[in-house]
């Protein structure tokens, strides 16, 4: 696998409390909101995590913070610029996402080395942070897994569809993080376990390259890029998808890793197509090697090995990365 440059792994910021990052936060978007025309008497954090979302009251605008050092702002600015183009082509449309704000141009806004968006604030009615029972939670995915069909066909009539890089989360995402491993070694992993990710991540290349030459029948379009499913919100007047911030082109089983078998019947059922389960393996793999990779951004938030190490666990479990055999 060639190296990634140096200048294109981003080194991860010296570490914050998450009271830290949400106060800086705040302050960036108040004075990004202002720079807009927007007057917030009344500012809150409302999540934070990577991302911090804070709501600029009075106005219904919400602003996305992102951590820093997760990717060049340059690079940043324009994965935010696709995301703003696909989401907002959507709510144009009339379809269940939350939308760009409509009362700022639907663009960036660098600010002190970090390039924030503003998106439509929407109350919540039954967060997902409130269940605790699991089958609850477990038929909650399910349904929201059939939702996503109805996003998927929606996607698959976006007409920037074709401009948009495959699989951009993985490929050149992951390669970034496994070298800044590379260069930053985290515990959980061993040298031996490294070296696994790295050939993993060949494959992955290797598949971006020409897609359907591995899997003839996959249906390459514009995706979520970020599991849709868990990406939800339930409001008064219905769900709405949100955070379309890895969108990207691939085939719909990307967007369908991790939701276990019944979802996959859901969708199968709402959809009215078959999942291709040796593609969806695929995809599950490369999903799993983005949360390894994530591990390079430990230093971002105390407890993320925590948070990752029964994912990184599950990892080791399967067998390596590879792809189909095609005929010569």
């Amino acid at each position: 696998m060639p190296p990634v440059p140096p200048a294109e792994t981003p080194a991860p910021s010296p570490a914050l409390t998450a009271e830290e990052r949400a106060e800086r936060a705040l302050g960036l978007a108040v004075r990004a909101g202002r720079g807009l025309g927007l007057e917030p008497g009344e500012p809150r954090v409302l999540h934070h995590v990577f991302n911090v979302l804070v709501h600029l009251a009075p106005h219904p605008v919400v602003v996305r913070v992102p951590s820093p050092g997760i990717a060049p702002v340059g690079e940043q600015a324009a994965q935010q610029r696709r995301e703003l183009a696909v989401a907002g082509w959507l709510a144009d449309r009339g379809a269940p996402v939350v939308g760009p704000s409509p009362l700022v141009p639907r663009e960036p806004v660098e600010i002190d080395g970090q390039s924030l968006t503003f998106w439509e604030f929407v109350t919540e009615t039954d967060p997902l942070s409130a269940v605790t029972d699991p089958a609850v939670l477990e038929h909650r995915f399910v349904e929201q897994t059939g939702w996503a069909a109805e996003l998927h066909a929606l996607l698959a009539e976006y007409p920037g569809g074709d401009e948009l890089p495959v699989l951009a989360p993985v490929v050149p995402a992951v390669g970034r993080t496994l070298a800044a491993l590379a260069e930053n070694p985290h515990p959980l992993l061993t040298p031996a376990e490294l070296d696994r990710a790295r050939a993993e991540y060949a494959v992955l290349e290797t598949l971006v390259q020409d897609l359907p030459a591995h899997f003839p029948g996959a249906r390459l379009q514009t995706l979520h890029g970020d599991s849709p499913a868990y990406n939800l919100l339930r409001t008064a007047g219905g769900h709405l998808f949100s955070d379309f911030e890895d969108t990207t082109r691939g085939p719909v089983e990307w967007d369908l890793t991790l939701v276990g078998p019944r979802g996959i019947e859901a969708y199968e059922r709402a959809s009215g197509t078959r999942v291709d389960r040796a593609l969806l393996d695929v995809m599950e793999g490369a999903r799993f090697l983005q949360i390894v990779g994530a591990l390079a951004f430990a230093s971002l938030k105390p407890d993320l090995a925590t948070m990752l190490e029964p994912a990184v666990g599950q990892w080791r479990a399967r067998a390596p990365l590879s792809l189909p055999a095609t005929d010569a």
